[in-house]
């Protein structure tokens, strides 16, 4: 599907396995549910993306872009498994929910979004500017959060009331992402694969303290 090249491909094997093993076959229903969801909203709207010049790779995203929205997941997965204690899982489902609220939220804004504006002081900004942000795009990313919260419900790994901490710790990743995009990564203090990094986890950090 092209959707990860062959370095994401293997990246993404070694998360998913720390993820199944934690958290069984619901752990990769939410990872999967992340794929397609970040693999369909990249691939919408691709040639108006293509003008613009913010379009991803055709060849998909490389292990470094994989280990930066999937890692700290990864990470609480095997913290579970080290300590067996379920604030862990529920970090684990938040960091899933941010990876898929933020590319999401990404894509669809810059395909449907129109003009977007930035985090910090609401002025109007080109397509595809760190920090910038669409009312689209952020509707988008919040349902993104709560379906992964809604499939690791669903699936056993958790109950109702920390699928719905993880979908909002996610949704306050997504912002933190959005903010930290607008400043360190404006400023160039920081790449998007570091600020992909720490957005999922304070996501994971807010749903483990929550």
């Amino acid at each position: 599907m092209r959707g990860v090249t062959t370095s994401g491909a293997i990246a993404g094997a070694f998360v998913c396995f720390a993820i199944l093993w934690a958290a069984g076959i619901g752990g990769f229903a939410a990872l999967l549910t992340v794929f397609v969801l970040t693999w369909a909203s990249t691939k919408f709207g691709y040639a108006k993306k293509q003008r613009f010049g913010t379009a991803e790779a055709r060849s998909g995203r490389n292990a470094s872009q994989v280990v930066a929205n999937l890692g700290i997941a990864g990470a609480c997965a095997l913290a579970f498994l080290a300590l067996r204690q379920p604030p862990w899982l529920v970090a684990m489902g938040a960091a899933l929910a941010e990876a898929a609220a933020d590319t999401v939220s990404s894509e669809i804004g810059q395909a449907v979004g129109g003009q977007p504006r930035l985090i910090t002081n609401w002025h109007r900004v080109p397509p595809g500017t760190n920090g910038a942000v669409t009312a689209p795009g952020s509707a988008a990313g919040v349902l993104a959060s709560a379906a992964v919260g809604a499939v690791c419900y669903g699936s056993g790994i958790f109950g109702w009331r920390s699928a719905l901490v993880c979908a909002a710790a996610g949704i306050a990743g997504m912002i933190a992402d959005s903010f930290l995009g607008a400043t360190v990564e404006r400023d160039g203090f920081l790449g998007n694969n570091g600020v992909n990094f720490i957005a999922t986890a304070v996501a994971a950090t807010m749903a483990f303290l929550i």
